[in-house]
């Protein structure tokens, strides 16, 4: 993830990966048929881990919409923390020729997180509501990414927090007050 941070996903091979980590390039290739499949599965931990750690910051006992805030805001921060990793991620999921959703062991360890916390949270059907926040979070993360037409992360998670009912100062609000509580510039 270093690399790609560093370098982008076209400048960084799977020897520079190998070499990085210390291992015989031959290695990473058994456990791994390619770069797209080992990026992608580094992005999932990457997201498995900040997700985790996130909620592992919350006191016992925190309400099912604070923890679900807290998912939201740490898969969306990812965005912010990690471009290049992030741009490159969404890019590989979306090539029509290469593409693919790849559901390796650490994606499906987010996505139990995930619908866990929209149970608790009290969704009905927890698996499909994951796969709407999936998407969601998708695409909030290339609204924060989108090169030349950037959005800023408050109106995404904004919109996010609405349709889950979620209180603005819950999670880790990138602002004090949402967006639709900004004033307008003074005209003059």
């Amino acid at each position: 993830m270093e690399l790609v941070d560093q370098r982008g996903y076209a400048g960084t091979t799977l020897t520079d990966i190998a070499e990085r980590a210390g291992l015989a390039r031959g290695l990473l290739s058994y456990y791994f048929d390619g770069k797209r499949l080992l990026m992608q599965s580094a992005t999932h931990r990457l997201m498995h881990q900040a997700l985790s750690g996130a909620l592992a910051e919350l006191p016992p006992g925190a309400s099912p919409e604070d923890r679900l805030a807290r998912a939201i805001d740490a898969v969306l921060g990812l965005a912010l923390d990690h471009p290049r990793v992030m741009r490159a991620h969404l890019a590989l999921i979306l090539d029509p020729d290469t593409g693919a959703f790849v559901q390796d062991p650490e994606q499906q360890r987010l996505g139990a997180i995930l619908q866990g916390l929209l149970q608790d949270w009290g969704a009905p059907d927890p698996a499909a509501e994951h796969a709407v926040l999936r998407s969601a979070l998708m695409g909030g993360c290339i609204g924060v990414l989108l090169p030349g037409a950037e959005v800023p992360l408050a109106p995404i998670r904004a919109d996010l927090f609405r349709r889950y009912d979620l209180a603005w100062e819950l999670g880790r609000p990138p602002q004090p007050l949402p967006p639709e509580h900004e004033r307008p510039p003074a005209r003059g």
